[in-house]
């Protein structure tokens, strides 16, 4: 989880603490993240294969 928050972070998606928890901070910001970017396979604000490659691409 610190990975996916640094990620979202640096996409100034994610502001909260870097702490490897998935609160509603972080579930936000893959929201967030997949709308901008499109990603439609995983639920809104799920961190699925489709949004983990879209972040890590």
């Amino acid at each position: 989880m610190k990975k996916l928050q640094r990620l979202l972070s640096a996409q100034g998606l994610y502001k909260g603490k870097i702490n490897g928890r998935f609160d509603a901070g972080v579930k936000q910001a893959v929201a967030e993240f997949q709308v901008d970017r499109g990603v439609d396979d995983d639920g809104r604000g799920t961190y699925g294969p489709a949004t983990r490659r879209a972040l890590e691409g």
